[in-house]
């Protein structure tokens, strides 16, 4: 199968964290389609787990839903020169007022492909200690620690709908009971 090639691009929004293109694109039948794409900087997510091996759920309003959320911290890649984790470091002490001595990284990949190039590290941070950052201005957290077995029943029964709270949350109970999910 031929692949679909890209004609033209033209930006409709920019703003700090992502940009929105409209682009005219070739299909393997000859056709041309337009096509909206987010252009999206990358981003990380921390479970973040205590030493009553709780995790360190955030609960903050999410306007795009118009809802609180429970969520683990997470956040974007915003400076040029900061790592993945750095930024995950960095998120983890504004967000929960907590930074950590081990850092693993679980997993790494797409979140919406069918229209977003958004990247996500995913990270479990261990053996927390205290040490606040000042939040983002527009943050408004409240951190609730969480028993890995109540989280995954607050996935079960819909009070998490976050997909990459759900999927942090699998990744981290999987590598702290010793299971692999990924064959090396």
């Amino acid at each position: 199968m031929s692949s679909m090639k890209q004609k033209k691009q033209n930006l409709m929004y920019h703003c700090k964290i992502f940009d929105v293109w409209e682009e005219d694109v070739s299909l393997p039948d000859g056709k041309t389609t337009k096509q909206n794409m987010i252009d999206h900087k990358p981003t990380v997510a921390i479970v973040a787990v205590n030493d009553k091996q709780e995790i360190l759920l955030i609960k903050q309003y999410r306007n795009a839903v118009k809802k609180h959320l429970l969520e683990i911290p997470a956040g974007t890649i915003d400076r040029e020169s900061e790592t993945a984790l750095l930024c995950a470091k960095r998120e983890l002490a504004e967000e929960t007022g907590f930074a950590a001595k081990t850092f693993i990284e679980l997993f790494e990949g797409y979140l919406l492909p069918g229209y977003c190039n958004e990247y996500m590290y995913f990270f479990l941070a261990q053996s927390l200690f205290p040490n606040p950052l000042r939040p983002d201005d527009d943050e408004f957290i409240e951190v609730v620690p969480t028993s890995f077995s109540q989280a995954k029943n607050m996935v079960r029964d819909g009070r998490i709908i976050d997909a990459k709270t759900a999927l942090g949350i699998i990744l981290a109970d999987t590598y702290v009971k010793g299971e692999t999910l990924f064959e090396k």
